[in-house]
């Protein structure tokens, strides 16, 4: 635990760059002014020193720790720094009894969280009563979807604010900070700089990381006096900086979210797209070939049933052969899912019936379509007057009921007029006219 805000600039030895260039007034703080704006809340509240309990909600490396900071050396709050990952409720009593001291001093004490949603129930109600008493002012930090994964208790108290990735002008800024940080010139033109802002990927401690280890490795001139970023060196720092992807977080469900919306929007580069990049950040394919399983059903159903038949040949040969030729099947069978005509009619239909069942109780059988294999069975009417299709015009029973009595005509399935469905309807249709016009039609 740190309860000192920042270093007093004391202590000898290497710090990274990022760390020596951590902003401490929010004139150096780079981004979020979608929060940080004139006239945004937030910024008013920090100018005005009205603080209040907040998650910052954002990926890795755009600040959350910083602003806390800021916040509270704006404040002049006593500043107290907790990480959910090595802490527990033990280190929640302590900042509760430092809190405690500084209160009576009339001091504020902000209650920092880095990870807060690694804090299970238990360890987030341990500081609760003292965020609504005013002990403590409470920041979480989170890169995880707080709605999710915070209590419900904690989320009433607390605004969130959703931080977002850097922008390169954004990126290029702290970068242009650290090479005058650096305590050496350094040469490097600006697409090299773009290039290192773009592969930071909206982190910028990522950014200031991969100047840094690039100019160590830069080329010195003969005088001395400069060192030169080359593009062969940049490249040999970034071939292995690999993109950010959080395979157990918000992030995660993001990309594959967009994945499966693009192709519910017919879009298969965009489809494909989002497939390479969850490769390319680690993601397994078999996870992705068992969405694809959902995306078949859910957004083509029977408008094209060969969509479900791929995609499932995708995700066997996946599990056969592995990378590249899974990869590939699971790529061809994205594609053509995104180029299937699209129906979700049998999600649709689906979840209709589950909430019937789940709100009509359970209504009995009517008795023609009820088992008789005992002569018991068969002298109380079960299966009593059941049509066998088959021996019927057409192979159907016009006019015959199979629902519940209190559930009669129910209607789920509703095709939609495009691919197979299209045929679908038309054969419904017609099943329903003979049902209509039908002499033997059972009114239970």
């Amino acid at each position: 635990m740190t309860s000192d805000l920042f270093s007093d600039g004391t202590e000898s030895g290497y710090q990274p760059l990022a760390a020596r260039l951590r902003p401490t007034r929010l004139a150096e703080y780079a981004g979020q002014q979608h929060i940080l704006g004139p006239g945004k809340p937030l910024r008013e509240a920090i100018e005005r020193q009205q603080l209040h309990s907040m998650i910052f909600w954002g990926p890795p490396g755009v600040g959350k720790t910083t602003l806390a900071r800021i916040i509270a050396e704006s404040a002049r709050a006593h500043f107290i720094q907790i990480s959910a990952v090595l802490s527990g409720v033990k280190e929640i009593r302590s900042a509760v009894e430092q809190a405690r001291q500084h209160k009576v001093q009339q001091r504020d004490t902000i209650l920092f969280v880095d990870e807060v949603h690694r804090f299970n129930k238990s360890q987030q109600d341990a500081f609760l009563p003292y965020v609504e008493d005013g002990t403590l002012i409470f920041i979480g930090a989170t890169t995880e979807n707080p709605s999710f994964e915070l209590n419900n208790a904690l989320l009433s108290r607390s605004r969130v604010y959703k931080l977002r990735s850097l922008e390169d002008d954004d990126l290029k800024a702290v970068l242009n900070r650290g090479i005058a940080d650096l305590g050496f010139t350094v040469e490097i033109d600006n697409d090299s700089l773009g290039l290192i802002a773009r592969q930071a990927d909206g982190d910028a401690r990522k950014a200031l990381n991969l100047l840094e280890l690039a100019a160590d490795l830069a080329t010195e001139s003969e005088d001395g006096g400069s060192r030169t970023i080359t593009p062969a060196i940049l490249e040999e720092v970034l071939q292995a900086s690999l993109r950010r992807f959080d395979k157990g977080g918000d992030m995660f469900y993001d990309q594959i979210s967009a994945l499966h919306k693009a192709v519910r929007g017919s879009s298969p580069d965009a489809a494909l797209y989002w497939f390479c990049r969850m490769l390319d950040g680690g993601c397994d394919p078999l996870y992705i070939a068992r969405r694809v399983v959902r995306m078949a059903s859910e957004d083509i159903g029977n408008a094209d049933p060969r969509a479900l038949t791929l995609s499932l040949e995708a995700w066997q040969v996946q599990e056969r052969l592995g990378s590249p030729e899974g990869e590939l099947t699971i790529a061809q069978a994205i594609i053509y899912l995104a180029c299937a005509a699209k129906s979700n009619a049998v999600y649709t239909a689906f979840n209709a019936a589950s909430a019937d069942v789940a709100s009509l109780g359970s209504s009995e059988v009517p008795l023609h379509l009820r088992n008789a294999p005992t002569q018991l069975m068969k002298s109380m009417d079960h299966g009593a007057d059941y049509r066998y299709a088959h021996d019927e015009e057409g192979g159907y029973s016009a006019g015959e009921n199979y629902f519940p009595e209190a559930l009669k005509d129910r209607r789920y399935y509703h095709p939609v007029d495009r691919g197979l469905e299209k045929k679908i309807a038309e054969k419904l249709q017609y099943l329903r006219e003979r049902d209509k016009n039908s002499t033997m039609r059972r009114y239970l």
